[in-house]
C-alpha cells in the first residue's frame, strides 16, 4: 500500500494565445527598431543550414535599454500562461529574441521540430511566439502543432496574436506560398523541467 498526495493535473500539450497582445502601434515601433539590425541565414540546433528544414532570415533583438520593453512584455505573457496552464518552474530568458522573416520566394518554412536541444536549449521550458504580419500579408505560414497520430492544430494568425506554448511540443511553420511572414519568438526557462 502506498500514499500520494494530491497533486494538481495539467494538460501539457496545452497551449495558450492572446488575440490582441500587442497594439498596432507597439508592431510599428517593433518594424521601425528592427530596421538597422543585420540579418542571417537561419539554422538549427544542428547548425547545419540545410534549407529543407528551416528556410528564413533572421535577426537577434538585443537585450538593451531600447528593447527593454519587449522582453519585459514577453515576461509577462510567460508568466501568465505558465500560471494558468503548466506552473514550470520558470527562472530566465538568457536568449535573445529572434526576429524571424518566411519568404514566398525562397520557400520559407521550418520544418516539423521542438524548441529543446543542447547546451541553451536543454533549459528552454516555454516558448513564446509573436505575429507581426496581418493575416492577409502572407498565405501558407501557419504556425501548426503536431499533436500526436493524424492531429494537427493551427494556431491563431494575425498582428498582435501570441501563441505560447511548452518548448517541447512538436510544431512548425507551414510553407509560405505567397508574401511575407514576419514573427519574432523568445523562450523562457531555466534549470530542468519541474
Amino acid at each position: 500500500m502506498s500514499y500520494v498526495f494530491s497533486q494538481e493535473s495539467n494538460d501539457p500539450q496545452e497551449f495558450y494565445w492572446y488575440k490582441n497582445g500587442f497594439s498596432k502601434n507597439e508592431l510599428e515601433r517593433i518594424y521601425k527598431d528592427v530596421e538597422d539590425l543585420p540579418f542571417q541565414e537561419a539554422t538549427t540546433f544542428s547548425n547545419d543550414g540545410d534549407k529543407s528544414v528551416r528556410s528564413s532570415s533572421l535577426k537577434w533583438i538585443p537585450q538593451n535599454e531600447n528593447w527593454e520593453w519587449l522582453y519585459k512584455r514577453l515576461m509577462e505573457l510567460a508568466v501568465e500562461a505558465n500560471d494558468k496552464l503548466w506552473k514550470f518552474d520558470l527562472v530566465s530568458a538568457p536568449e535573445l529574441i529572434q526576429y524571424t522573416e518566411y519568404y514566398a520566394s525562397e520557400d520559407g518554412h521550418y520544418d516539423w521540430h521542438q524548441d529543446i536541444g543542447p547546451n541553451e536549449g536543454s533549459l528552454r521550458k516555454v516558448s513564446i511566439t509573436v505575429q507581426l504580419s496581418d493575416a492577409d500579408e502572407y498565405d501558407g505560414g501557419d504556425l501548426q502543432f503536431w499533436m500526436g497520430g493524424n492531429s494537427v492544430i493551427n494556431s491563431a494568425k494575425g498582428s498582435g496574436v501570441v501563441v505560447v506554448f511548452p518548448s517541447y511540443l512538436m510544431h512548425r511553420v507551414a510553407k509560405v506560398t505567397k508574401g511575407t511572414r514576419r514573427s519574432f519568438v523568445l523562450w523562457v526557462g531555466g534549470e530542468h523541467y519541474k
